[in-house]
């Protein structure tokens, strides 16, 4: 049984987890996991608890990834 963890930056929308949720799930099926086996965790980070090249996401005007 997967369980796949994502972690990202918080502003994604219910539907775009869904959709990615949706997405990972068709991966593992593919590959012979049957979807009701494959378990994901979203972990929404605050943008104050997230730095890339020396600088807090907070500070910054791009977008997450």
């Amino acid at each position: 049984m997967p369980v796949v963890i994502v972690e990202m930056q918080e502003g994604r929308t219910i539907a775009q987890k869904k959709q990615l949720t949706e997405g990972i799930t068709a991966e593992f099926e593919k590959i012979g996991t049957a979807p009701e086996k494959v378990t994901i965790i979203f972990r929404d980070v605050p943008k104050h608890n997230w730095a890339s090249g020396g600088k807090l996401a907070a500070e910054t005007r791009v977008r997450p990834l």
